[in-house]
Parts: C-alpha cells; structure tokens; sequence
C-alpha cells in the first residue's frame, strides 16, 4: 500500500508512523468496558444518519437556510465522524469492523453537493462579516479558496480515515471528487457548462490547505472572505497531523507553530474581555473580539485546541467555563443563554450549539462533574428519544420551558455533540492526535467485518495475554447478517474460542473444531462467527494460550 506527500510522489504507507513513538495508548478502563446502552444507542444513530439515501437529510435540517450557519451538514457529519474516531481509538480498538464502514459513508455524504453549495453564494462576500467585500466573482469549487468552514473538514476526515484503517483509499487520484451537474441552467454552450466537478484527494487537498496557511503568514484560512475564524482553522491543524503521522512529516508542528506566533500581534488568542477572539479580517488583520461572549466561541476552540496547544487551554478552561454555566436542581447544569443578536433591526436567529459544545468541552477537558451536569439536564429537559434504534436529541427551537429550563436542542447538538461528549474520554481527542495506536495494532486480531443485525458491546485485544475480548448481542430489530468476521487468527499457533466462559471451539492455528453447536468456521484469512438471532448478550475470548507470535 502506498501514499503520498502532497506532491504526488508515492512512499511506502509505514506502518510505525501511525503509532508515534510505539508507546501504547491507554484505552484502560474504557476498552475493557466497552459501551454501555446509551453509548450503543449513539453509535446507531449516527450509523442509521450515515445511512440515509441520498438528499434524505432527515433530522439534520436547522433553522437557518441554505447551510449558512453552525448547524450545517458539513458540521454534522464531520464531528460525526470524530465522535466515530474517538470511540475506536479509545473504547472499540479491536472493532474497526463497526466503526469504518459508517465512517465511509460520512466520507460520501459531506462530498455531497447540498453540504458545500452554499459556498456559490458565501464567496461572492458583502455579508454580515465583509460588508466592504461585495460582488466578489462567485466561486463553485468549495475548496480551492478559502471556506476552511468545509474543506478541512473533508481533509481531516479522509486522512483520520487512513490513521485510523490504514486504508489510503482517499489517496487515490479524485478520490474525494465534488460534483454537481446542473441540466435546467449554467453555461451550456460551453464544454462541462452543466458539469461542475473538481478533483482532489487527501493530500492534494492538505497540500492546498497547507499553501494557504503559508500565503496567510500563518494566521489561517478564511471561511468567508477575509474572515479568518481561529475555530475552524483547528480541523485543518488536526488534518495536518493526521497527514504527518502517514508521512513522517512535522507539517502540523510547523503551522501550529506560525499561528500562534501570527495571534501574538494581537496579544494572544484572547482579546480583552478575557473571551476569545472570534475572528481577524485578512486585509486589515484586525482581530474581532467575542464580543456577546457566546459560549460556542470558547467551547469549540478549546475542544478542537487541546489537540495542540493543551496548556494554554486547560488554563483558559478554568478560567471562563464557570461564566457560561447555570446551576439547576439535582446536580443539572445548563448554559447561559446568549445575548439576542442583531443585524440592524432584524434578529438573527442560528443554531450557536451552546449546550452542546459545553459538553463536548467538558469531555475533552475530563471535567467528570460538570459533563456529567450537563447530560443530566439534557436527560431531564431535552427529550432523548430512542428512533430506528437509535438514541438522540429531537431539534426544539424553544429556548426554554414555562420554569425557565434550558430547552433548545439544534441538530448538531442533539445528533452528534451529545453523544460525543458521552462516547469521548478525557483528552481523547489530544489522545487521538498525539498517538492514536500502539505499535503493531494493525497485526493484532480484530473485528474485522461486523453484519448489519450485530451490536458490539465491547472489543479489545490484550496483547499480555494474547487474548481478543468482544462482547456481541443482536439488534433487536435484527435485520442484516449476524456474522462476525475476526482478522489476524491464522499463523498465530493454536487458540480457543470461549463464549461466556464455556469452550465452543479450538484450532491447531489452521482448522477449526467445534466443541459446542456454535457457528465458527474459516473463509480464507478471516474467523467468522454466525451469532444466533437472538436479544441475549454474549461475552467471547479467543485465545492463544502459548501466546500470540
């Protein structure tokens, strides 16, 4: 398998590099638990999003029109795919079987053309945040310029994918191809008049992004025009890195670097009303303060920026989390409302995600008390609903409820944030950049497939004890295949399977005999195990007791 360095040179994919400094990451505790049903609950609702049909955007539709604000597919869909990265890494390691195939198919949804058209529009300027810049040409291709708000979300996502499977799939050549073909308008005398499409792959992407960061002298990309948002120039950071660990390269180093040197000519990253800058204009590099202290403004930094820059953040954490929470019966904390904004006269409604990035910042910072105050008041006054099996928060624009409650529920924080926040250790994501895997995690045994109708409760590999460990059940809708399939079992030497402590079936490290009327048989290099359609949960080990070579 090979990849590349942005340039198109090919290198060998090493293995090592996805590993940091070969020492292991502490999955502790929360791999040998696995998930509970509420973390089970989450992870089919994010499956059962991913699988909707195309323009089938159900559930996900905010407030605001046209994907212009914070609540946006593209936002959706990409910590979707973090909160899918986060519960690999740190609580279904040996399960790549449930995780990638749901993680493909956000790769597919945000490439759609209803996530990124808003950008036709956004790049022409004279909005709210560049008045000055109206009438600029409008651009289709959603990454080439500026609109960091989408396209590091599509490099960080296709090459955490490559981390996470080494699977380079997105390497290839317009592997990650946007398109939109338009019949009833558009420049039809032309050749590809109707046609729009541009091709890039995961690391002619980071390329790009990389030479923008560099153009800019490193105080970032904008997402509108001249507005450069230090929140979302964090994914690109993150992609970078993720790009480094394929590579060898210290891209991400570089430009973390250079962008908290370029903030330094305004002080730092925190203006003085102790809040964050929100944004700096790129033609006057003038920073704009939080001016409504909005919670978003810090939450999201601060959970995206521990990957990086974790001192300043665990300081800053301290600092102003206690000004954005309120204090509720029974231990229940919610957020303080932010102050209504305008536009002139006319009030401008959006999906901020307070709430919900609170608790995503929170899980990141492993403040246990005040995460666990927050989801008990979303279990208390936002209506978790269980649909299609799976467990989330229904959208409600009502801000709060006759007692004063905090109730409103955007789907970005209902769909993902929430379930983020529960599926997330403390510094998982830091955890994930610095050093997603141990050495020689690829070779380990593992779930490598995982039907449709299996839930997978629980999966890791103990290599002290060269022993994988999964606990499986049947959704109970059961519908799809109950097989498992386990990779790295041959070649091993002799195992035995034991499934909720009784021996079901062994092997000399080349066939299988069943000792029980279980379904356990070889296909080629895989183990696969046919479960029963049946609710009941059951605990497996498959061993080698001389010990795995």
């Amino acid at each position: 398998m090979t990849t590349n360095d942005g340039s198109g040179r090919a290198l060998p994919l090493e293995r090592e590099r996805l590993t940091g400094d070969g020492s292991p990451t502490d999955t502790g505790a929360a791999a040998a638990a696995g998930l509970d049903a509420k973390q089970r609950g989450y992870l089919r609702h994010l499956d059962n999003l991913s699988r909707r049909q195309r323009n089938d955007w159900s559930l996900m539709s905010g407030r605001t029109p046209n994907q212009m604000d914070f609540g946006g597919y593209r936002f959706q869909l990409a910590y979707a795919a973090y909160a899918l990265a986060l519960t690999h890494v740190h609580r279904l390691p040996a399960a790549p079987g449930v995780i990638r195939p749901t993680f493909q198919r956000l790769i597919a949804k945000i490439l759609e053309p209803e996530v990124w058209m808003y950008w036709r529009d956004s790049s022409k300027g004279g909005g709210l945040w560049n008045p000055h810049m109206s009438g600029l040409p409008e651009q289709w291709d959603p990454v080439a310029h500026d609109n960091i708000m989408y396209s590091a979300y599509v490099q960080s996502m296709a090459l955490m994918y490559n981390v996470l499977f080494d699977d380079a799939r997105y390497g290839e050549p317009g592997a990650l191809t946007l398109e939109y073909f338009t019949p009833f308008w558009g420049d039809g005398g032309s050749p590809g008049g109707l046609d729009r499409k541009f091709e890039y792959d995961q690391f002619s992407l980071n390329q790009n992004l990389y030479w923008q960061m560099v153009q800019n002298g490193y105080l970032g990309i904008a997402c509108e025009p001249n507005c450069v948002f230090q929140i979302c120039n964090q994914p690109a950071i993150i992609g970078f890195r993720m790009h480094d660990l394929l590579t060898g390269g210290s891209t991400a180093a570089e430009v973390s670097r250079g962008f908290r040197q370029a903030w330094e000519q305004f002080g730092g990253p925190v203006a003085a009303n102790g809040h964050l800058y929100l944004y700096a204009a790129s033609d006057s590099r003038t920073p704009i303060p939080n001016a409504g202290v909005m919670p978003w403004g810090d939450a999201w930094y601060g959970s995206l920026a521990n990957t990086w820059n974790g001192d300043f953040v665990e300081k800053y954490y301290h600092s102003v989390i206690g000004t954005h929470l309120l204090e509720g019966p029974d231990g229940t904390l919610s957020v303080r409302p932010a102050k209504p904004r305008t536009f002139g006269t006319r009030p401008i409604e959006n999906d901020s995600c307070d709430f919900g990035w609170l608790s995503v910042w929170a899980s990141e910072m492993g403040d246990r008390e005040r995460l666990e105050g927050l989801l008990r008041h979303a279990e208390r006054y936002m209506r978790p609903t269980t649909y299609e099996g799976g467990r989330f928060f229904p959208r409600h624009d009502v801000l709060s409820d006759a007692e004063g409650n905090y109730t409103c529920v955007e789907p970005l924080t209902g769909n993902v944030l929430l379930a983020y926040a529960s599926l997330n250790v403390p510094h998982g994501l830091r955890r994930l950049y610095e050093r997603p895997w141990a050495s020689g995690h690829f070779a380990e045994p593992n779930l490598t497939l995982v039907g449709d109708a299996v839930e997978v409760h629980r999966a890791h590999y103990d290599d002290a004890r060269a022993t994988l460990h999964f606990t499986l059940g049947v959704h109970v809708d059961g519908i799809g295949d109950p097989v498992v399939s386990v990779a790295n079992v041959w070649d091993r030497g002799p195992w035995e399977l034991r499934q909720d402590g009784r021996l079901v079936a062994t092997s000399n490290g080349q066939d299988v005999h069943e000792e029980r009327s279980v379904d356990v048989r070889r296909r080629e290099q895989h183990l696969d195990l046919r479960l029963a359609r049946t609710e009941a949960t059951s605990t497996f080990t498959l061993s080698w007791p001389g010990g795995a070579r």
